[in-house]
């Protein structure tokens, strides 16, 4: 079965991002860890909001190194909305198998959100590990060299006992 694409879900994924990290008084409460990789580099946003009181770190590791260093706020989003912004991605069903590793040429983001907007009637979450490609085309050829190396998603919406789309 071919795998199912998520850029709607990265697409819609983005400007709820970019609105928690401008305009944070319109969430009531939100609980986001975000962890990059990309070009051998490392960037995680953790941020929670309960009970009025707000906990936030952002940090990451340069390409290369072993040393991790507190980033500003901005550059850490700024590094996740260009990941969303790519042309097209592919999300993972499950854990990899053991001694499996994602290939460090295409970025990959595990994001865990979960958030209730002021005077929204529930809370809801995402939990998704998600790779960027320039194009739906690299992201199908990226699937086919995989096949069966990879726990790719292959049906939407996808929800599984560790990861899912919004729920």
């Amino acid at each position: 079965m071919p795998p199912a694409l998520h850029t709607d879900l990265t697409a819609a994924l983005r400007p709820l991002l970019a609105e928690l990290h401008h305009t944070p008084d319109l969430f009531q409460t939100w609980d986001v860890h975000l962890e990059l990789v990309a070009a051998g580099g490392l960037v995680v946003v953790k941020s929670k909001r309960a009970k009025g009181l707000v906990d936030s770190l952002f940090w990451g590791r340069a390409p290369g190194s072993t040393e991790n260093k507190q980033l500003p706020e901005a550059v850490a989003f700024a590094a996740v909305d260009r990941f969303l912004g790519l042309g097209a991605h592919l999300a993972l069903s499950d854990a990899l198998p053991e001694g499996a590793v994602l290939n460090e040429a295409y970025p990959h983001c595990a994001v865990k959100f979960a958030y209730r907007k002021k005077g929204a009637p529930k809370a809801q979450s995402l939990s998704m590990i998600f790779i960027g490609f320039n194009d739906e085309a690299d992201a199908l050829a990226y699937a086919e060299r995989a096949e069966g190396n990879l726990p790719l998603v292959t049906a939407r919406p996808f929800s599984g006992e560790k990861l899912h789309e919004w729920r």
